[in-house]
């Protein structure tokens, strides 16, 4: 995260700001150019802020904090391109998460593969609370990746973007 940049310059001075009596105090000059050392980041970054937020511009480790805040699965090993865009889609991509639509967008933002997602669809449900329980069907989504794609990662995001209760079975499109 951000944090002291050494010789990085304040653009406005503590120590040039005091009344005229502390401008030739050394001990003042001293103890103010230490507080200008660690507010000169702060100060730099307040005067750029918009671009912080915005994602094109944002620096890498500033965007990994955005990605905190819109749940966005990002890590270190991903290029800034892929967490740029796992940041920009995130909104979306939990807006359909669990269903079919859902589960290809997360894989086309997150492992940036083409998939073809089938449901075995089918829902259950009760009244009453003290009905039979409904069958022993366990749910399935089938999905078919097309082209080369690292598994392990495919398989992260489905775990993520598919319901904890659904089997999912990964195939690879011929």
């Amino acid at each position: 995260m951000r944090g002291s940049v050494p010789g990085l310059v304040s653009p406005h001075p503590i120590g040039q700001q005091l009344p005229a009596m502390y401008l030739e105090d050394d001990f003042a000059q001293r103890f103010t150019a230490g507080l200008d050392e660690v507010l000169a980041p702060i100060l730099l970054t307040l005067d750029c802020l918009d671009a912080y937020f915005d994602l094109e511009l944002a620096p890498p480790d500033f965007l990994d904090w955005l990605a905190g805040w819109v749940a966005a699965p990002v890590d270190g090993d991903r290029s800034p391109d892929v967490r740029r865009d796992l940041v920009r889609h995130a909104v979306e991509v939990h807006g359909w998460r669990g269903t079919a639509r859902g589960v290809v967008l997360a894989l086309r933002v997150a492992a940036g593969v083409a998939a073809e997602v089938t449901d075995s669809g089918g829902v259950t449900c009760s009244a009453t609370p003290t009905d039979a329980p409904p069958p022993d069907e366990t749910p399935e989504v089938r999905v078919r990746i097309r082209g080369e794609a690292d598994e392990a990662l495919v398989r992260h995001v489905l775990a993520a973007a598919v319901p904890a209760h659904v089997r999912v079975i990964l195939e690879a499109a011929q």
